[in-house]
C-alpha cells in the first residue's frame, strides 16, 4: 500500500508536470498571439475606416456591413488570392441586395428567409459565381432577413457598405499594414528545407549506426514533411500577391522570384528524398555494406539544403549550395566505382536526383544542371 509519503510525493509530480505543461502552453498563446498581432491591427484598422467611410462621409444609417466585410476580406486574403477576396466580398454584396429586395417585397418569416436564401444562391449562380460567392451570398441573405429586415424600403445602401468595407479591407492590406512577402515566405519555406535537410541526416545516421528504426523514423519524418512543403507553395501565392499590390514591396519581387524557380524542384526534393528513404530501409533490412563515403554523401547533401534555404533568405547567389550538392555527387559516385549493394546503388541514384533537384532550384537552368552533374558523376564501370 501506497504510504503517505508516497502519496505527497506523487501529488508534488503531479503538481509539477501541470505547472510545467501550463507555461509551455500560456508560452505558446503568447506567441501565436504575437503572431496574430499584424492581422489583428489590420482587422481594427479596416474596420474602424469602412465605418468611417460609410457613416461619417456616406450618411449611411448602421453602416454594420462595411466593417463586417472589411474583416471578412481581411481574413480571406490570408495566405490566399486577391481573386477570392473579391468573391467574397461580392458574394457578400449580393447577398444583401437580394435579401433586402426579396424581404422587403414578401416580408420576413421562416418561408420567406428559404425563398431569400434560395433567391440568393441562384443570382449567384446565374452570374457565374463560384462557391464563396455563392456561400457568402446565402449567408448575408439570412443575415438580413433575421438580423436587420428592411422595413421602410430596399436598403441599397447595405450593398454599398459591404463593398466599401472589402475595399477598405483590401487598401489596409496593400497600402496602410502590408505584410512583407519576404518575411512570409522566408518562415514558410524554412520547416520545409529543413524538413528535406534533416531527413537526410537521420538517413545517414541510420546508415552510420546501422539502425534500421532510425530510417524507418527517417521516412516518417520525409512523409510528415509533405505538408510544410505545401504550405510553403500556397504562401508563395499570397506573397507574390502582396508584392504585386504593395508598392513599398515592389523591389521584394527579385528575390521572390528565386523562390517562385524553387518551389516545384524542393517539392521534387521532398519526394525524391522519401524514395531515397525507403531504399535505405531496405538496405538497412538486407544488410548490405555500408562504405563510409555514402553517409559522408548524405550528409554533404543535407548541408546543401540547409545552405540553400540560407542564400534564399538572403538574396544571394546561391554558389554554397551548387558547390556542396556537386561534391556530393562526386562523393557518391566515388562510393559507386569502389564497389557497392543493390539497395546502395539505389541509394547513390538517388543522390544524383535529388542533386538535380537542388541544383534547379537554385535557379540553373536545367541544360546546365544535366552537364554538371555528368561531369560531377564521371566515367562509372558498367555493371
Amino acid at each position: 500500500m501506497a504510504t503517505a509519503r508516497d502519496r505527497m510525493l506523487t501529488t508534488v509530480d503531479t503538481i509539477s508536470e501541470f505547472s510545467q505543461r501550463s507555461r509551455a502552453t500560456v508560452a505558446d498563446r503568447f506567441r501565436r498571439a504575437r503572431a496574430g498581432l499584424l492581422f489583428a491591427a489590420q482587422a481594427g484598422l479596416a474596420a474602424g475606416l469602412s465605418w468611417l467611410v460609410a457613416d461619417n462621409l456616406l450618411h449611411h444609417p448602421r453602416p454594420f456591413f462595411a466593417p463586417i466585410a472589411a474583416v471578412i476580406a481581411l481574413n480571406v486574403s490570408i495566405g490566399q488570392r486577391l481573386r477570392r477576396v473579391v468573391e467574397l466580398v461580392v458574394g457578400v454584396a449580393l447577398g444583401i441586395l437580394v435579401g433586402d429586395t426579396v424581404i422587403y417585397f414578401i416580408g420576413t418569416g421562416a418561408w420567406q428567409i428559404a425563398l431569400g436564401v434560395a433567391a440568393a444562391i441562384l443570382v449567384a449562380v446565374f452570374l457565374g459565381g463560384g462557391p464563396i460567392v455563392i456561400g457568402q451570398a446565402a449567408s448575408s441573405a439570412v443575415l438580413v432577413a433575421t438580423l436587420a429586415p428592411p422595413s421602410g424600403g430596399i436598403y441599397y445602401s447595405r450593398f454599398l457598405d459591404a463593398l466599401i468595407g472589402g475595399v477598405t479591407g483590401i487598401v489596409v492590406m496593400a497600402l496602410l499594414l502590408p505584410v512583407n512577402p519576404l518575411t512570409v515566405i522566408r518562415k514558410a519555406a524554412r520547416p520545409a528545407l529543413d524538413v528535406i535537410a534533416q531527413g537526410l541526416r537521420d538517413c545517414a545516421g541510420a546508415l552510420r549506426h546501422g539502425s534500421r528504426a532510425e530510417a524507418d523514423a527517417a521516412l516518417a519524418t520525409l512523409r510528415a514533411g509533405e505538408a510544410s512543403v505545401v504550405a510553403f507553395r500556397n504562401a508563395l501565392a499570397g506573397a507574390r500577391e502582396a508584392a504585386t499590390l504593395t508598392p513599398v514591396y515592389w523591389r521584394s519581387r527579385g528575390p521572390l522570384t528565386q523562390y517562385l524557380d524553387a518551389a516545384e524542384h524542393v517539392d521534387h526534393a521532398l519526394r525524391n528524398g522519401r524514395v531515397l528513404a525507403r531504399r535505405t530501409v531496405a538496405l538497412l533490412r538486407d544488410q548490405e555494406a555500408v562504405p563510409d563515403g555514402l553517409v559522408e554523401a548524405l550528409r554533404t547533401l543535407a548541408d546543401a539544403v540547409t545552405a540553400l534555404r540560407d542564400e534564399l533568405a538572403s538574396g544571394t547567389e546561391p554558389e554554397r549550395t551548387r558547390a556542396l550538392t556537386l561534391q556530393a555527387v562526386r562523393t557518391a559516385a566515388d562510393v559507386y566505382r569502389a564497389g557497392i549493394g543493390f539497395s546502395g546503388g539505389v541509394v547513390v541514384a538517388q543522390v544524383r536526383t535529388m542533386a538535380t533537384d537542388l541544383l534547379l532550384a537554385s535557379g540553373l537552368p536545367r541544360p546546365v544542371v544535366e552537364k554538371a552533374v555528368r561531369r560531377a558523376v564521371g566515367r562509372l564501370p558498367s555493371r
